[in-house]
């Protein structure tokens, strides 16, 4: 179709310069918003192996839900949509098939610290963004590694398929080889253990958590991009986008804070650090 018969959202993705301004917020229903009521639920791909921000506990038994700041939002957002305790399906999803999940259907949405880029745009709608981030360097304790800069030559790096911090490393690797790519940036955690890389490559956020996994890994130089993570949904979800939206703006006045302190303050608040805040939201409309 032409620009004429383009969404909003795809009009949007050909002219992006700030990928992280999303529809403004509104509560009126839409085909996508009925056919969730419909069902009765809310199917959401999600990360179930991210330390606090979607994980499956192993000390609690039976078919527990993943729980993280991820999934507090989750709970938010099917609430708000359907009623207090609302259903909600979760759907692993690995990092390279968030989007695919989305287009093919298998998911209303994906909450799971997914990065708001003008080349996803082409591809998913996103809400504004609920939390900034920044690409950085994880390596064990003991390294020569500096962050990101020329001390990865020769070293073997770790990243995520579908990640952005894999497009950065392919843009610009300092020489590093970068041929070890996995389906969940955990599985870079376990490389990095097992001696098979020299460092990670990924969001400060996930850094975090996975240095709070593990005491012999740190966070090694400053985050070198800034990013945003926003909820993923379907191009011509229109209603669901201005929802989501309008779910956030309450979200950030209440939720938003209690869910951080609970899950991400101790691991990203540490000495020299300020104090983290939801992002204000952008509108382009």
């Amino acid at each position: 179709a032409g620009v004429r018969g383009a969404t909003r959202a795809q009009r949007a993705a050909d002219t992006c310069t700030e990928p992280e301004r999303s529809l403004s917020p509104s509560t009126a229903g839409g085909p996508t918003i009925d056919r969730i009521k419909k069902n009765g639920y809310l199917t959401v791909g999600v990360d179930q192996s991210s330390y606090r921000w979607g994980y499956l506990d192993p000390n609690k038994r039976g078919d527990s839900d993943p729980e993280g700041f991820d999934i507090d939002l989750v709970h938010a957002i099917a609430d708000q949509i359907l009623g207090r305790n609302a259903q909600v399906v979760y759907r692993a999803i690995p990092t390279n098939q968030r989007i695919s999940a989305i287009q093919n259907g298998n998911v209303d949405m994906v909450v799971r610290t997914m990065t708001i880029n003008c080349a996803r745009l082409k591809e998913v709608a996103f809400s504004t963004a609920y939390f900034t981030t920044g690409q950085q360097i994880l390596t064990p304790e003991k390294t020569d590694i500096t962050g990101y800069n020329h001390t990865l030559a020769g070293k073997r790096v770790c990243s995520a398929k579908g990640s952005t911090a894999l497009d950065r490393l392919k843009d610009d690797s300092f020489g590093a080889d970068i041929s070890t790519q996995v389906p969940n940036q955990l599985d870079c955690l376990v490389r990095l253990q097992l001696g098979e890389v020299d460092a990670v490559v990924t969001d400060s956020a996930l850094a975090a958590s996975q240095a709070a996994q593990d005491p012999t890994v740190k966070l090694t130089g400053a985050p070198f991009t800034t990013e945003y993570y926003g909820v993923a949904m379907k191009k011509d979800a229109d209603d669901l986008v201005r929802r989501v939206n309008f779910i956030l703006e309450e979200y950030r006045r209440s939720g938003w804070q209690t869910s951080y302190d609970k899950w991400l303050k101790a691991d990203l608040e540490g000495p020299g650090q300020g104090p983290v805040r939801a992002p204000d939201p952008k509108y382009r409309d």
